[in-house]
């Protein structure tokens, strides 16, 4: 069979599972559309949150970060994973002792405030928008590259999936679906990962293999490790060491508060805590966060494997080599427009490092052909005469400014081409990225139906509706919410990984302290309360658009707009904190309901 028979084959036959799963697990009635009944059990449910969370980012790029940015990716890695901890511990537990459907439903019961609950309500919105949005763009990908369709065929065929199985089984529907997605995701993930291991360094353990030396290909061992001729190659193009610690502009503060940042924001994302309200139990709860855990570290801990295998695949086979000896694999991506070839006339395809750039990451991405060229130097004219008027060359400009080689996104998806492995290795791949994308994308349309259908028509507008007439409320919120994350994926804003560090921003300095202390802080009133999160989420959104888009210097200690989101959540527990002995506090009643939550 070709990869096109094997990639329908795979995608059909997951996608019949999917629909499958929701028709027998569909819902009549809002207790198990927004909560799937609270009787999943915990090792289910686990799961479920692992594949929600690990979303086509995780699945499609965690190892084209880490391999870009080499060490420094590493904070993507631990701050995403630390999260689940503090949510084990900190947070999942009580919030599904206290009963509510949704974050926004617990901050605004939790305080008493409608006002607090809107504000939750807007920032779950924002933070969910922005993720669906990156999920169907992942979709489209993976059928632009593997079903040789548009990428906005491929973002409408997702949008059609989701909208059923969402729409049908809620939150019940989701969350089995989710678990099958999972065995398809990791499935897909390990197995290339496990075959290229063996194949470079003939060893079967992906994360030893990183670290073993090359074979020959008669299996013998060259006496190199891979990372060792990894850091060797780097440094004969012009680059800092694939393994370097804290180079460009990643120093250590950045990188301890980015991974605080991403730590805390992963512990306050609404997708994520909506999870642990569909168990049965306090016990079930905790016991969840272990397993989501376990079941993600299976694709964490072998993420950096896949970026060095990748990485040493892209540079051993493309460098150096001319139009005619390009290697299949390019010649299939190039189509998609995520890696081109680039030719400054000496017809050779050359990575060098030239003048550094910020993060010292190597070609972003770009589209070369005569036209193409030709279109960029109009674009960027004005920095381009500059160029030449020093007598610089224009082509390691254009390699510094980024606009050379391939998306991070591809490379997971191509390392089975780069390495030739298999047609149906290839397609399981596609199949695996796929059900990322899918279960996440899912999980995120239901925060936003419940968040609007739940905590805004029903609890503000129309406390009275009916359960049928909440139920078709939430369904179409769903579809209105598909239609805009579809547009999202078809017309990407050129800023979506900045708009991402603002989602986990704004997460970490609004949600996480404001649940930590509704928990913790039985005394902690209303006005506290909003007013650290409006202070947290102001700092936060100011300093990151400030820096990423208005030239503002980075006049806090220095540091970067994914980090930001640390500070914002220590002036978030400031204020609120500050506050809270010159206001009213809490209710009498809500005072003795968080004295009977943290009871054993």
């Amino acid at each position: 069979m070709s990869l096109r028979e094997y990639t329908f084959l795979f995608v059909i036959s997951t996608f019949a599972l999917y629909l499958g799963v929701a028709w027998v697990t569909r819902v009549k009635d809002t207790h198990g559309f927004y909560v799937a009944g609270r009787g999943v059990p915990a090792i289910a449910n686990g799961m479920a949150t692992a594949a929600d969370w690990m979303s086509a980012a995780s699945f499609l790029s965690m190892a084209g970060i880490i391999g870009f940015l080499g060490y420094a990716g590493g904070v993507y890695l631990m701050g995403w994973t630390g999260g689940y901890v503090l949510l084990a511990l900190l947070l999942a537990p009580w919030l599904r002792k206290f009963g509510s459907f949704t974050v926004p439903d617990f901050v605004g019961d939790r305080f008493e405030s409608h006002g607090a609950r809107l504000v939750a309500l807007l920032c779950a919105l924002f933070v969910s928008f922005t993720y669906v949005a990156g999920q169907m763009r992942g979709v489209g990908i993976v059928f632009s590259r593997f079903l040789e369709v548009d990428i906005e065929v491929g973002v409408v065929i997702g949008m059609a999936i989701v909208f059923v199985y969402a729409t049908l089984g809620g939150m019940k529907g989701i969350t089995w679906t989710q678990v099958a997605q999972y065995w398809v995701l990791i499935t897909a993930f390990l197995i290339p990962a496990i075959a290229i291991s063996i194949q470079l360094t003939g060893n079967s353990v992906p994360q030893i293999g990183m670290g073993s030396d090359l074979v020959d290909a008669a299996g013998k061992s060259t006496g190199t490790t891979l990372l060792a001729k990894l850091d060797a190659i780097h440094r004969d193009l012009g680059f800092d060491e694939y393994t370097a610690t804290f180079q460009g502009s990643w120093g250590r503060m950045d990188v301890f508060l980015t991974t605080l940042a991403l730590m805390v924001g992963t512990a306050g994302l609404p997708h994520v805590i909506v999870r642990f309200y569909t168990v049965k139990s306090l016990s079930a709860a905790r016991w969840s966060g272990f397993w989501a855990l376990l079941f993600i570290s299976l694709l964490y801990l072998t993420a950096p494997a896949v970026a060095a295998f990748s990485r040493y695949e892209m540079l051993d086979s493309l460098h150096g080599k001319s139009a005619n000896e390009l290697p299949a694999w390019f010649t299939n991506w190039q189509k998609t427009g995520l890696i081109v070839w680039f030719d400054d006339g000496d017809e050779h395809l050359e990575y060098h490092g030239g003048a550094k750039s910020a993060d010292n990451e190597l070609f972003r991405r770009g589209s070369f052909g005569a036209a193409e060229f030709a279109g960029l130097c109009s674009e960027h004219a004005e920095w381009l005469a500059s160029d030449k008027q020093s007598g610089r060359d224009v082509r390691p400009t254009f390699v510094e400014k980024g606009f050379v080689g391939p998306d991070r996104d591809i490379f997971v998806l191509a390392a089975p081409e780069m390495s030739g492995l298999a047609s149906w290795i290839i397609a399981l791949v596609a199949a695996g990225g796929l059900a990322a994308a899918l279960s996440t994308a899912s999980g995120l349309l239901l925060v936003i139906s419940s968040s609007v259908a739940h905590d805004l028509y029903y609890r503000v507008l129309r406390p009275g509706a009916s359960e049928g007439k909440r139920l078709l409320v939430g369904r179409v919120v769903i579809g209105i919410a598909v239609v805009i994350a579809g547009l999202f994926g078809i017309y990407p804003p050129g800023f979506v990984s900045q708009v991402v560090a603002f989602a986990f921003g704004l997460a970490a300095s609004s949600f996480f302290p404001v649940l930590v202390l509704g928990i913790f802080h039985r005394r902690l009133g209303t006005t506290p309360a909003v007013a650290g999160m409006v202070a947290g989420i102001t700092f936060t959104a100011t300093y990151i658009l400030g820096t990423v888009y208005f030239g503002m210097p980075r006049w806090c200690f220095g540091l970067g707009p994914q980090a930001i989101g640390s500070i914002g959540m220590f002036l978030n527990f400031a204020v609120a904190l500050g506050l809270a002995p010159f206001c009213t506090p809490s209710s009498a009643r809500m005072q003795r309901t968080i004295e009977e939550l943290r009871q054993p």
